[in-house]
């Protein structure tokens, strides 16, 4: 029995330290199962724990003083971070509307609760949002419909635009609306075929994508991934981004010729397509989720090939672009793609001549995440980008928005680039389509 208490007296000066770094951390995104009923679950068995010691007389001794104060650390940080977050929040929504009307439109945001995304968006702090499988566990998809339509009367009434509604549907490992939407294959699967019949085939998939997307009030689809296929060899360093099972093909080709075709298919049905990840993640090694990652390939050979697929699709159609977080250190060593000047401005904008929208990956990835979210919002605004998504980990919206607001505060953001982001999102594929649906005229150009 005395042995038992040593090892679980060990135990509690093991778990403590944990606990306690978990509490504190409570609003990272990494810890966002432990949210709700896990911080309470923590909270409890951090007070029980501490009258467990007190009442069989740990508080006598300074290594039990020290183990009581350790056990008391939990529900104190957790309040700390908890006011933390809730000062921040309170921040937000109290930006003033011409903050709201400058800021607002460049964000998306995934949300899991209603009444408070539709504050955000009724007060003009979003300009658009992501919608993904928890909306729709365990509801309907009538259930999602009707709260995006609310969502969209709630802009109407009062005099703001429409919501970019996007949703992440490639086909293939990553459909997060299907169920209950249909199931389509991944567009790689077409590689093998004929062209006509790639093409037909990518269609196809493009008009069923686009008619249920388009049927739930979804009009921008985060699709299709045009990164160049990598080698047949396991990647342990990728845990979630899986590229060589969502990529096309390794011919850029065959990826421009079935992008092309299935970006045509969701364009018919009222859908805009996202094009991703420029400048390409096929040849990066490292999971842009959890870590900073590199592209050190030299500019020409990804003119010759990666960036094909992205120039042939974008001259075709009125997608939308996304960056990813990788550093393309031949162009900008210093920082990632998403929030790079020299890519978005220099390489995009300037040397490609596209003029759409350009929105960053999720910026709650490890690659953003944990370095300096708040120079990364300001530089990628500065940079061009039209959109940022915060997409995982909702709750971090209020993070990110404090970072742009603080920018615009002191002066740090390029008025001249809000001004042009905010032409190109009013003239955006997606924003034509939810005034279409509004009953308003719509505005698209083809680049």
């Amino acid at each position: 029995m005395q042995f038992l208490r040593r090892i679980g007296l060990i135990l509690l000066w093991l778990a403590a330290p944990i606990v306690a770094f978990a509490a504190a951390n409570k609003n990272d995104p990494y810890l966002v199962p432990l949210r709700g009923a896990g911080n309470i679950v923590l909270v409890v068995a951090s007070i029980a724990i501490v009258m467990l010691l007190l009442r069989r007389g740990r508080w006598r001794t300074m290594a039990g003083k020290l183990l009581v104060m350790l056990w008391c650390l939990p529900p104190l940080l957790m309040s700390v971070a908890h006011l933390k977050f809730e000062l921040r929040k309170h921040d937000v929504l109290a930006a003033s509307a011409n903050e709201a009307r400058q800021l607002g439109p460049h964000f998306m945001v995934g949300y899991s609760s209603f009444p408070e995304v539709a504050r955000l968006a009724e007060q003009g702090l979003i300009g658009g949002v992501y919608v993904t499988r928890h909306n729709i566990r365990g509801r309907t998809i009538e259930a999602l419909r009707a709260e995006i339509a609310t969502l969209q009367d709630k802009r109407r009434a009062v005099g703001l635009p429409p919501l970019v509604v996007a949703a992440d549907q490639e086909g293939g490992i990553v459909g997060h609306l299907a169920p209950p939407l249909t199931k389509v294959p991944a567009l790689a699967t077409l590689s093998s075929l004929a062209p006509d019949e790639q093409q037909t085939k990518a269609e196809e998939f493009g008009r069923i994508h686009g008619r249920e997307l388009a049927g739930v009030g979804v009009n921008l689809n985060l699709a299709p991934v045009l990164d160049l296929k990598p080698p047949q060899r396991r990647n342990r360093l990728d845990f979630h981004t899986l590229i060589g099972q969502r990529a096309i093909a390794t011919d850029p080709v065959v990826v421009s010729t079935i992008a092309n075709a299935y970006v045509r298919g969701l364009e018919e049905s009222g859908v805009g397509a996202t094009l991703k990840h420029c400048p390409g993640i096929g040849r990066v090694r490292t999971d842009t989720h959890h870590f900073s990652a590199s592209l050190n390939t030299p500019v020409r050979e990804l003119e010759a090939t990666d960036w094909l697929p992205f120039r042939e699709v974008l001259s075709h159609s009125h997608s939308a672009l996304m960056v990813g977080h990788v550093t393309l250190t031949a162009v900008d060593p210093d920082r990632a793609a998403s929030h790079s000047k020299r890519v978005v401005q220099g390489i995009i904008r300037d040397k490609w001549n596209y003029q759409g929208m350009v929105m960053t990956d999720d910026l709650v990835m490890g690659a953003i995440y944990q370095n300096d979210v708040c120079k990364a919002v300001v530089e990628a605004i500065n940079a061009g980008v039209d959109m940022l998504l915060v997409a995982y980990d909702g709750a971090q919206f209020y993070r990110v928005f404090a970072c742009a607001l603080n920018g615009s505060r002191q002066g740090k953001l390029d008025a001249v680039m809000l001004h042009a982001s905010e032409t190109r999102l009013a003239r955006s594929f997606p924003t034509g389509q939810a005034r279409d649906a509004s009953g308003l005229v719509r505005v698209v150009d083809r680049h």
